[in-house]
């Protein structure tokens, strides 16, 4: 019989990398999924994901940058569903019109209000308000979901502009977290049919506003 033979180191030191960064970061999403918050300590997050503390900040600076990479994961979800929706929809132009309302259309059939709603809460850590540093880290992350999901519209239409879509997609996913603080006022972000119906009217504004302009706003 043929012994295959062993990696070289390198591969082999690579692939150990590659497991305990996601064993840290799977680790990070089990705890703030069981504490409902991310008030966890570094240790006891080596802890649960069977390194040292040494080695979680070989892979990381910190641990708001491993919970940069959780919530990342977890808004995954938007990213996905629209795209999912975008590739259902028929082949359109690729004028700047065709793209918004193709976009548009796959926004509204896309769950955004749980899993966003989701990561406010865990990103208040079971306080009324965000630190600073955690309200950042949301940001940041609805900032690259826009910027995937630019790269999604421009792989299902290549011959559009870069500049516009991504000015396109930025509005709409920074619209819409501003959106969410409007939708916390109005419903005090419970999630019941009432509160989802509000989230769509708001969601409607937004692409509105985006798509024809400011100049029309009217109170509403």
């Amino acid at each position: 019989m043929k012994v295959r033979p062993d990696p070289p180191p390198a591969d082999r030191r690579e692939a150990l990398k590659s497991r305990h960064r996601r064993a840290i970061v799977d680790a990070a999403a089990a705890l703030t999924a069981e504490r409902g918050d991310t008030g966890f300590t570094v240790d006891r997050l080596a802890e649960r994901a069977d390194v040292s503390r040494r080695t979680v900040f070989n892979h990381f600076r910190s641990l708001d940058d491993i919970l940069l990479e959780v919530f990342g994961r977890m808004l995954e979800e938007i990213v996905d569903g629209i795209g999912a929706n975008l590739d259902a929809a028929p082949d359109g132009d690729d004028d700047a019109a065709n793209i918004f309302d193709s976009l548009a259309d796959a926004i509204r059939g896309t769950d955004l209000l749980t899993p966003i709603t989701r990561l406010k809460h865990f990103v208040r850590q079971g306080g009324d308000t965000p630190s600073a540093s955690r309200a950042a880290l949301f940001e940041l992350a609805m900032t690259d979901v826009g910027t995937r999901l630019s790269a999604i519209v421009l792989r299902r239409h290549p011959q559009a502009d870069p500049l516009v879509v991504d000015l396109m997609c930025g509005a709409i996913i920074g619209g819409g977290a501003v959106i969410v603080g409007h939708w916390e006022q109005i419903t005090g972000g419970s999630l019941d049919d009432e509160s989802r119906r509000v989230w769509s009217a708001l969601l409607e504004r937004i692409l509105s506003v985006t798509r024809d302009g400011y100049g029309s706003i009217r109170t509403a």
